[in-house]
């Protein structure tokens, strides 16, 4: 495993540390080749039901690395080269195990994306979700502008995307951008604690639930949804345990 992501177990809970303290753990290359691996691994180990993503203090992430960008574009590489930074989120993104970001410090651009990426995001008052894309001159990528409007809707994203607005741990709250705004001393304690709730569910199961409710907004109506939901049910029924 990179030196720059570190990975321990919390009973079922895989905590995932990014740990480039000197680039306020940006997305190198290294390091999404690192989440992406480690994310493999999880999805590999049957004692593995869940994940948590964060970042060493100061920050969750700042981004994509400024010199890994800058030796993609600058070389004579195509977009599909940068788009090398995108495969870290992309890859918690599709990981089928339940995701949490606990986010204790800034969070930009593509490191915004990362915490977008997670199933579900606490965040400690010193966080801060800032897209900055358009104040640096850059259109969004990697998803961000769909992941974002999912989560809090269309004016909330314009305004973070067009208007550069930023939220701090306390306003994400209030936006439903993230689940719970808690102390930092109790955000990685939170962030396992629901974790480890996902974790107690059966992994077939959980994952079933994962893609329904992925599934979700693109039901032509309740009918459809009804339908799609009773055929992952069956399945589920014969699984119960004795005190289900």
């Amino acid at each position: 495993m990179s030196g720059q992501l570190h990975t321990e177990k919390r009973g079922r809970v895989a905590v995932l540390t990014l740990d480039d303290t000197e680039r306020r753990n940006a997305l190198s290359l290294e390091l999404v080749d690192a989440i992406v691996e480690a994310i493999a691994q999880c999805e590999a180990d049957d004692e593995v039901g869940a994940v948590v993503v964060t970042g060493a203090e100061p920050a969750f992430c700042s981004g994509a690395d400024v010199a890994a960008l800058n030796a993609l574009s600058g070389s004579g590489s195509t977009s599909g080269d940068v788009r090398n930074i995108y495969a870290g989120f992309l890859s918690v993104r599709d990981c089928t195990l339940p995701t949490v970001a606990a986010v204790n410090g800034p969070a930009v651009g593509a490191g915004f994306n990362l915490a977008l990426a997670c199933d579900i995001r606490v965040a400690s008052p010193n966080a801060r979700f800032d897209s900055r894309f358009a104040r640096i001159g850059l259109h969004p990528g990697g998803g961000h502008a769909w992941m974002l409007e999912r989560a809090v809707g269309p004016q909330v994203a314009a305004a973070m995307v067009l208007a550069s607005e930023r939220l701090d741990g306390r306003e994400a709250e209030t936006r439903g951008l993230v689940w719970r705004c808690v102390p930092e001393d109790q955000l990685l304690d939170v962030a396992v604690q629901l974790a480890t709730q996902a974790a107690e569910v059966p992994r077939d199961l959980s994952r079933a639930i994962k893609q329904t409710l992925k599934d979700a907004p693109w039901q032509p109506d309740l009918a459809s949804a009804v339908v799609s939901e009773w055929e992952r049910q069956q399945l589920s029924f014969g699984k119960r345990g004795p005190e289900a």
